[in-house]
């Protein structure tokens, strides 16, 4: 049925960006594990949810397979927030369907917003996955020098207290972020999270890390910490709050703060956030999994 309502080719809510068939193949895995350093046991041999598994977010970029929801203006465009629920693991060398849809647009100060939305099925139609991704554009389509720089980070208005409560900590993660990663992650294309020029013509002074891998440092941090129930019923939702420059070091944390019975499990939450060597905040949220309950 045609929607006569919409301009077809305008970004909307409803708006149905299509879908793709994937294998989750050990060479898309081999990609993965290159762009993130996550290179857990899982990947390649037995698991407690039979067989090889592939990592959770390993179509994490799926929802930029098709930029049809992209607003015209690109200059300063940044990856804002991120939710993911978590539903079935898939298994190494398993088919995989995506679909992708416009799910909610706002506005905030001086940027809009776009959320889409991408299901993970099986070929049966059981779901994988389901993820919601924030765009932000600037409203203003004026180009005047970076629209964001090295400084922007060290202002007062982008500093964020997190992990100051009780909880039991995490063992971080620490990864540093080169640009043999970028390529691996956000390739082999040539764009502004792998080449500096290109980074310069969108409005950076240096490439900009993929929001995605940040993310995916969490998910490797929740596979460590929550083993099958961050596969099997993992769900978190992050703001990236400052960019991650090409060369950076992080340190990914979390902290334990509550629990609650989930049918016969336990939802255990978490607050998680990325850092840099000076204590910038880059990502801040919320992270949970599922564990068998205390006794």
């Amino acid at each position: 049925m045609r929607d006569a309502f919409h301009n077809p080719n305008g970004v909307f809510v409803g708006r149905d960006l299509g879908g793709n068939e994937y294998t989750a193949s050990p060479p898309a895995i081999d990609r993965y594990r290159d762009g993130t350093g996550d290179d857990h046991p899982w990947y390649r041999g037995d698991s407690p949810l039979g067989g090889p598994i592939a990592p959770a977010l390993l179509y994490h970029s799926e929802v930029y397979s098709n930029l049809g929801w992209y607003l015209p203006n690109l200059f300063g465009n940044l990856h804002a927030r991120q939710e993911w629920e978590l539903f079935h693991p898939v298994s190494v060398g398993a088919r995989v369907r995506t679909r992708s849809t416009v799910v909610e647009r706002y506005r905030k100060r001086d940027r809009d917003y776009v959320v889409n939305e991408v299901l993970v099925t099986d070929p049966d139609g059981r779901w994988v996955s389901r993820s919601r991704t924030h765009q932000s554009f600037l409203v203003d389509d004026e180009r005047r020098g970076f629209a964001v720089d090295h400084e922007r980070e060290k202002r007062p208005e982008r500093s964020f207290e997190v992990g100051a409560g009780d909880g039991v900590e995490l063992e971080p993660l620490h990864k540093t972020i080169t640009l043999a990663m970028c390529d691996a992650f956000s390739g082999p294309a040539r764009n502004y999270h792998n080449d500096r020029e290109l980074a310069r013509a969108l409005g950076f002074p240096d490439i900009v890390v993929q929001g995605m891998m940040s993310i995916c440092f969490v998910s490797e941090l929740m596979t460590r910490t929550f083993g099958a129930g961050w596969f099997c019923g993992g769900k978190l939702d992050v703001r990236l709050v400052n960019v991650v420059w090409a060369e950076d070091s992080l340190a990914v944390r979390g902290k334990v703060v509550g629990a609650e019975l989930e049918g016969d499990k336990q939802r255990v939450s978490c607050e998680v956030w990325c850092e840099k060597a000076d204590g910038t905040k880059t990502l801040v949220g919320s992270a949970s999994g599922l564990r068998e309950p205390a006794l």
